[in-house]
């Protein structure tokens, strides 16, 4: 397995979450990695991304302010820590692995994808 989400669960609206990713060392050193989600019906959508070397952050505008992207390199993981979430942030959260030192808002621009984590914000 390239890549390995976990951290999802049920969370009432404003609790936090915290979401990992493991990645293998060949796919994760030198690349920019992001945090995608999915909801029912709806098309998968950019959530955060972070540069390889973790001096560049991006957010969607939905997620400023609220989740934090970071990365550890020396341990191949990437994590988001969402707060404040809302019950629109139900989703299926994926890592990806972009092809190049930064992290793209685009899905294409990313070639390796996780298996998902499902995120349920109850109202």
């Amino acid at each position: 397995v390239q890549l390995q989400a976990s951290g999802g669960g049920l969370v009432q609206a404003g609790g936090s979450l915290r979401l990992s990713c493991a990645a293998s060392r060949r796919i994760f050193s030198n690349n920019g990695m992001g945090w995608f989600r999915q909801a029912p019906g709806k098309e998968r959508e950019f959530v955060a991304g972070i540069s390889w070397n973790g001096g560049y952050t991006d957010y969607a505008d939905s997620a400023k302010g609220r989740f934090t992207i970071s990365r550890d390199n020396a341990k191949n993981t990437v994590a988001l820590q969402m707060n404040s979430l809302k019950p629109e942030d139900t989703a299926v959260y994926y890592c990806a692995a972009a092809r190049s030192a930064v992290a793209s808002h685009i899905a294409r621009g990313y070639n390796y994808w996780g298996q998902g984590t499902l995120v349920t914000v109850s109202s």
